[in-house]
């Protein structure tokens, strides 16, 4: 193999075990929670930093990122990418204090900032347009399926080995990529000489660091706390400030005219609105599992098995489907069948069994794997080799924040709906407050008091609150066809080839 052509599929196929580990480390940490609170002595507020630094500093550079592997060389910024992610995966792994964890999982977070948006960056440089959709789903399959898979994994690793396992497991991952980044991948990097937007920079790191922040909180203290409301408002003013600054400034980070491309706005939307759903799905359901069908933390990861399953299949499905309908049938059918799925979930109630949740489960897994990477596709064929490094970091960005806002947005409606289907009358003040936070503290104080009775009515009103989540997920897929009618046409007009950046 002596050319880049020859080796494409190579360099791929290896990249996307990096980034399904960069997909696990976002969900695999959350079954080891119970552990790290007593072997690092972990406070509540540390255990939600285990998570959330992760997810804070992926989101915040991930357009610098971007940005910086344009200029300096994608190939530079994805081996430094690999290395730091290897090593943070080292250090988390035999951290000894939970700081020590924090920092690590910082580490992490940049690693994967690298990663993500100049793995996607170097499919339009390295594939022709009839290879990109099939390209696309390889990536999107990776990057999807280690979402799901994270707890299917953790579960496994938690039963057999300490929980350092969950990172060490990065490390294989890690090193194949590597390889085939430093031997068989050429550099690539823009022609054009553009000065650094370091204004640019900071106000989207910042803007997003703040947003980002402000939707997690808002999770665990509610809208209304004042913490929640000032981070998210500085992160809309930091962000808002950016944009503006982006139309006026001589070489913008993110050229605004990639927004009047129909095909890039619409691929970008209708992909936030499908990871909006998808970690709603994987907000709820391990909580319906441990605490609604009372399994344990491998089982309820495996209980996830069909969505990553759906995913499998959907995936390459979906490539077949654009070759020969286009893409705006893909998304419009994986939307559709999403839809259902959520619909059918949406009526789960105590006496439903795990038969029925898997088929659900399979139709949002098999609609996820037909509708995203036809989204991806189609935004990603409105990025010119030249800035494909910060236009895959932009679409990388609006995605995240999509499944961001998913989980605090439907967390909300979740919440509000748990503690409302709670009767306080049936309650002793003090327990009815504990029951109020969420549903495994709902049924361990129901259990304290000693009746069945009050156990069955935190787990019915948990169930409810998850179906009226589901429904506010159906109107999101309902948004999201609308989108695809109005945006997206399968053949792309010459007025929007004129468009790309």
């Amino acid at each position: 193999m002596n050319s880049l052509y020859e080796q494409r599929w190579w360099v791929l196929a290896s990249l996307a075990f990096g980034i399904l580990a960069v997909g696990l480390d976002m969900t695999i940490l959350n079954l080891a929670l119970p552990v790290l609170a007593v072997d690092l002595h972990a406070t509540n507020a540390e255990l939600q930093w285990f998570a959330n630094a992760y997810n804070l500093v992926f989101a915040a550079m991930l357009l610098p990122m971007g940005m910086l592997g344009d200029k300096m060389g994608r190939k530079k910024l994805l081996i430094a990418g690999l290395l730091i992610f290897g090593a943070a995966s080292i250090a988390c792994a035999f951290s000894t204090s939970s700081w020590e964890l924090i920092t690590a999982r910082v580490f992490l977070g940049l690693g994967a900032s690298m990663l993500v948006p100049l793995s996607m960056a170097i499919i339009p440089v390295m594939f022709s347009e009839k290879e990109r959709p099939k390209a696309i789903a390889v990536w999107m399959m990776a990057n999807a399926i280690g979402i799901p898979l994270g707890p299917i994994l953790g579960g496994w690793l938690l039963n057999n080995y300490w929980w350092g396992s969950v990172f060490i497991i990065n490390l294989p991952l890690v090193m194949l990529s590597l390889f085939a980044v430093t031997f068989l991948l050429s550099e690539s990097r823009s022609l054009e000489r553009r000065a650094i937007d370091f204004l640019g920079m900071l106000l989207s790191s910042m803007g997003l660091l703040g947003l980002t922040y402000g939707v997690i909180e808002a999770g665990e203290r509610g809208w209304a706390d004042p913490i929640t409301l000032l981070s998210v408002s500085a992160g809309l003013l930091l962000l808002g400030w950016f944009v503006v600054y982006q139309t006026r400034a001589a070489q913008p980070l993110v050229d605004p005219s990639l927004f009047q491309s129909k095909i890039f706005t619409g691929g970008t939307m209708i992909g936030s609105i499908i990871s909006f759903a998808l970690f709603g799905v994987l907000f709820a359901m391990p909580q319906y599992f441990r605490a609604v069908l009372e399994v344990d933390a491998q089982s309820a990861g495996l209980r996830l098995l069909p969505l990553v399953i759906g995913l499998i299949i959907g995936s390459p499905i979906s490539d077949a489907i654009q070759s020969r309908f286009g893409a705006r049938a893909a998304i419009v059918f994986g939307s559709l069948l999403l839809g259902i799925g959520l619909a059918m979930g949406s009526v789960t109630n105590l006496s439903t069994g795990y038969g029925y949740t898997s088929i659900w489960i399979s139709a949002v897994g098999l609609g996820i794997g037909f509708a995203l990477p036809a989204a991806m596709d189609i935004a990603i064929s409105a990025l010119s080799p030249e800035r494909s490094g910060v236009g895959s970091a932009l679409l990388m960005v609006i995605r995240q924040v999509g499944g961001t806002l998913g989980v605090a947005i439907l967390g909300t409606v979740l919440s509000i709906s748990y503690r409302n289907g709670l009767n306080s009358d049936e309650w002793p003040m003090n327990a009815f407050e504990v029951a109020q936070r969420n549903i495994s503290d709902g049924i361990a104080a129901a259990r304290q008091i000693g009746s069945d009775g009050l156990v069955h009515s935190v787990k019915t009103s948990f169930v409810d609150g998850m179906g009226n989540m589901f429904w506010v997920c159906v109107g999101a897929m309902i948004v999201g066809i609308a989108f695809t009618f109005a945006l997206l046409n399968d053949r792309k007009p010459e007025s929007e080839k004129n468009n790309d950046i």
